[in-house]
């Protein structure tokens, strides 16, 4: 009977050994991926912001030279 015992409790501790590498791995999986999701949402973030500033600064200059075309006309 002791030896039936021990064998049960050798085989629950396994499987719950198992199952605690299971989830482990799951985790990282899981973090692997949000990462990767994380770093492909960045990039045309990135790009967009890029964008967005060169027109912007664009856009100020343009102003800038009306302004100044404006005062230099009125002489």
């Amino acid at each position: 009977m002791s030896n039936g015992t021990n064998t049960d409790l050798s085989g629950a501790i396994n499987g719950l050994v198992d199952t605690m590498g299971k989830l482990a791995q799951a985790q990282v999986e899981i973090l692997n991926n949000t990462l990767k999701t994380m770093t492909s949402m960045v990039e045309p973030m990135g790009k967009t912001v890029t964008d967005l500033a060169g027109t912007l600064a664009n856009t100020v200059n343009d102003v800038l030279k009306n302004v100044s075309s404006t005062i230099g006309g009125n002489k």
